[in-house]
């Protein structure tokens, strides 16, 4: 037997496991990846060729209304929300409902602009999320007027210089932007429509350093959409209100040590570097703005009434206009009281409801409001946003 050596065993030798080789990627078929282009090639002269249709059926559409002077009179708000949400209906995918909606738009703008577009006039200048609200209701065959105040907007409307307009109306952290709702205590202007825009926030500047900048200009709901974000980065920065975002960008495009809080867009339009964004507090920021026109609309089937209501000075009265909506299944959306204007301490509610004023439910709720309130007016039934 023999004895151990205190030395540990030797290790058997194993072979060394060879190399992996790379995996190569599939060899490139030419034949088959033209066969694929010629596919998407008669598919593109398919859809151009359907396209060319709908504007030909759509000018047709303009003779068998008769001789009209203006492209307002061809517009229905109604009708084209009937048609996107039958677009939503019928997508299976692949592209999502966004871009589809985007998509069918556009073909919608430009087939009635094809011998006038519509005017419509929004809170300039270039480059506001007002303009992009615009774009997205309107398509980019509208042609837009940049306006300089939300009164102004009413006024070109008014003058018949604008066929319709777009203001915001209201912010998802911020609330309602009252100079808008002010406006429909003197206006004889209706609500035609409604956008709902998820607005992200960017700080903008010439120099694209953020250690450079001693001031922000913004619009004021802007400011305050991003307080948290200015406090923690730029807490001694000066922050100036500005009439509008894009305004603001035109006060940054032209000093090193000033910046802009705005959209990307009126980066792009101003020659602005983006330094920061987004930037907005809240990661659901969202505004509505209203479509204003000069006439009433015809049900579209999903839609939302405002109506303005002078309530009499009375105890309950309050109470008393808003139980018929809820006795007749009518859902309330938003109400906001405003000063009158016309006497001290006198009040008025903005109520917004569920449905068109010629649905049956809205139209018996509101014939039951005329004992406790001295008068109502109905601005607007409108398609409700589609996205």
């Amino acid at each position: 037997m023999a004895k151990p050596t205190g030395k540990p065993p030797a290790k058997k030798k194993t072979a060394a496991k060879p190399a992996a080789k790379p995996v190569k990627a599939p060899a490139a078929n030419p034949q088959k990846l033209q066969e694929v282009r010629a596919q998407i090639d008669g598919i593109d002269r398919q859809i151009q060729e359907l396209i060319t249709q709908r504007a030909t059926w759509a000018s047709k559409v303009r003779a068998a209304k008769g001789e009209m002077k203006a492209a307002v009179e061809y517009y229905r708000p109604e009708r084209e929300s009937q048609i996107l949400r039958r677009v939503l209906d019928r997508n299976q995918g692949p592209l999502s409902n966004e871009v589809l909606l985007r998509l069918f738009r556009e073909i919608m703008s430009a087939c009635l602009a094809q011998q006038e577009p519509l005017k419509v006039g929004f809170l300039g200048p270039e480059g506001t999320f007002s303009q992009q609200a615009l774009h997205k209701h309107f398509g980019h065959s509208a042609r837009s007027l940049p306006l300089a105040s939300i009164e102004e907007v009413f006024q070109e409307i008014e003058s018949g210089n604008a066929d319709f307009g777009v203001v915001p109306v209201e912010n998802s952290g911020q609330g309602t932007i009252q100079s808008t709702l002010d406006m429909f205590l003197t206006s004889k202007l209706k609500i035609c429509g409604e956008v709902e825009l998820r607005v992200h926030q960017h700080l903008l500047s010439r120099t694209g350093r953020l250690e450079d900048i001693e001031r922000v200009y913004s619009h004021p709901q802007s400011l305050a959409q991003c307080k948290a974000w200015l406090r923690a980065n730029l807490p001694h920065a000066e922050k100036i209100a500005v009439s509008s975002n894009a305004e603001a960008a035109r006060r940054a495009r032209i000093a090193d040590d000033a910046a802009a809080i705005a959209g990307e867009t009126a980066g792009h339009v101003y020659g602005l570097k983006v330094l920061a964004g987004p930037i907005e507090d809240r990661q659901d920021n969202t505004t509505r703005f209203l479509v204003i026109g000069r006439e009433f609309f015809s049900p579209s089937g999903h839609d939302r009434s405002s109506l303005l209501v002078f309530v009499r000075d009375q105890p309950g009265a309050l109470y008393s206009v808003l139980s018929p909506f809820a006795k007749h299944g009518v859902s309330m959306n938003r109400i906001e009281s405003r000063p009158a204007h016309s006497g001290r301490w006198q009040y008025v509610f903005f109520i917004d409801v569920s449905g068109h004023v010629e649905d049956d439910k809205v139209a018996m709720a509101m014939s039951e409001l005329g004992e406790y309130a001295s008068d109502v007016v109905v601005l607007g039934s409108y398609p409700v946003a589609l996205l």
